[in-house]
């Protein structure tokens, strides 16, 4: 399995989750419920268990994007209104995390999004 199918997951997710604004206290623990049994993962694992569903991969990435976005207290529109450079932003997580799984596929997936999400979102910054 490349990390082709994991990138291409992380497109879809990111679509989704780094526009989206701080989450409610009450929808943050339904997704840190939803996000728990999925936290074992590494890069390479969630593709071998998931590697005929991008849509469940993605919706892996998209709950830990969440969680990383909500322990960091980051609000994506708040920070990036303009929705072109929300475009540039989540093509800027794609290429972080892809980098940090292809560095180390052994990794944890969330330590792995949750670092691509705090790069991606210095690098946009000020």
């Amino acid at each position: 399995m490349s990390n082709s199918v994991l990138k291409r997951a992380v497109v879809a997710a990111c679509l989704v989750t780094l526009a989206s604004a701080a989450q409610a206290d009450e929808e943050m623990e339904r997704m840190l419920d939803e996000a728990m049994p999925h936290m074992h993962h590494s890069c390479e694992s969630v593709l071998e268990t998931y590697s005929n569903d991008e849509e469940a991969v993605a919706g892996i990435v998209r709950l830990m994007v969440a969680v990383s976005l909500y322990n960091r207290q980051i609000d994506v529109i708040a920070m990036v209104p303009d929705e072109a450079k929300r475009a540039q932003l989540r093509d800027e997580f794609t290429e972080e995390l892809e980098a940090a799984c292809d560095d180390d596929p052994g990794r944890l997936l969330a330590g792995a999004v949750d670092d691509a999400v705090k790069n991606t979102m210095a690098a946009f910054d000020g």
